[in-house]
């Protein structure tokens, strides 16, 4: 037996189903969207309910949902006629899942939620079902295979179920206008969140770990200030304090072979004028994204308040780990 082949149907199945059910969305999408939205506007809540294997996918949605900006709680559907109803309030919206939409524990308590203000948006594989026909919204999750080779499992129609809840989530992010500070704020412990709260001026380095020099200086005199500051990089700044250029260990060993009298040669001649900065009071994924981008390892901060860049830090490569930014 083939495990990988076995294993790639699987893939195979579900991308197929998924590509099916994004080929079905139609307006009723955008009604759920508009739906929900309003009801996050007016400070109500979603309340994911799903029994068996869709309440288990009815969990990582609504986790998704709130941290991304959406506020959702799960209605455990067994309890919730023994009191979990307690959890729904007027202007809420009910974020159903049922792959037959014939569950019998959720049909049990369509009649109690309509004794509340409240819309229920359905995403089930069968439209017309009863929690379908019963639903303000129904979203059509249908497959046609299931990746269980006895076809029994849920697979392809938990993964449906999931990517359309994953949808809903992302469409509201944009609509709500989230953005990654406000992820952050949800997200603190992370790295992610680390990177968006933490500002340059918090990693970057400064004084005695600032090698900082005139461009008119040697570039012997430049790599002894930079062995001093255990730097990868110097900053060169003219006379009025702002920004002249960067010089690197990496420019040392490009010119080193090159120039016989590299070491007392003026670094003006080596460094990178107007090299790559960052604004001091930027947010530290600003660094990741500009280190990336241009594939460098050290990155002069600057104040440009008085209109010129003033180098004030470099932030290092070596010490976003140290902040736990990679």
């Amino acid at each position: 037996m083939d495990f990988v082949e076995h294993a790639r149907r699987v893939f195979e199945i579900e991308i197929a189903e998924v590509r099916r059910v994004a080929a079905n969305l139609d307006a009723s999408f955008g009604r759920a969207v508009e739906t929900i939205l309003q009801s996050v506007e007016n400070r109500g809540k979603i309340v994911v309910v799903g029994v068996g294997k869709s309440g288990h996918i009815g969990e990582k949605i609504a986790a998704t949902l709130t941290s991304t900006g959406s506020p959702a709680v799960v209605l455990n559907s067994l309890n919730a006629m023994h009191g979990d109803l307690g959890v729904i309030a007027d202007g809420d919206v009910i974020l159903a899942l049922s792959f037959s939409g014939e569950t019998e524990e959720l049909l049990k308590i369509l009649p109690a939620l309509a004794r509340f203000d409240v819309q229920i948006v359905s995403i089930t594989g069968n439209p017309t079902s009863t929690l379908a026909r019963h639903s303000h919204v129904h979203l059509d999750a249908s497959i046609q295979e299931e990746a269980c080779p006895l076809g029994l499992a849920p697979t392809s129609s938990t993964t449906a179920s999931l990517v359309m809840g994953d949808a809903l989530a992302m469409v509201l992010l944009e609509a709500r206008g989230f953005k990654k500070e406000d992820f952050a704020r949800y997200h603190p412990g992370g790295s992610l969140g680390r990177s968006l709260l933490l500002r340059v001026t918090e990693i970057m380095r400064t004084g005695d770990q600032l090698a900082l020099l005139p461009p008119s200086a040697t570039v012997r005199e430049v790599l002894a200030k930079m062995a001093k500051c255990r730097a990868g990089s110097a900053v060169l700044v003219h006379p009025d304090g702002s920004l002249a250029g960067v010089f690197t260990h990496g420019d040392f060993g490009r010119h080193f072979e090159n120039v016989p009298d590299l070491m007392e040669r003026s670094v003006s001649e080596f460094m990178t004028a107007s090299p790559i900065t960052v604004a001091a009071d930027k947010l530290a994924v600003e660094v990741l994204h500009i280190l990336e981008k241009h594939a460098i390892d050290d990155l002069v901060a600057v104040d440009c308040s008085s209109g010129r860049p003033i180098p004030v830090g470099l932030v290092d490569t070596q010490d976003l780990a140290k902040f736990r930014l990679v």
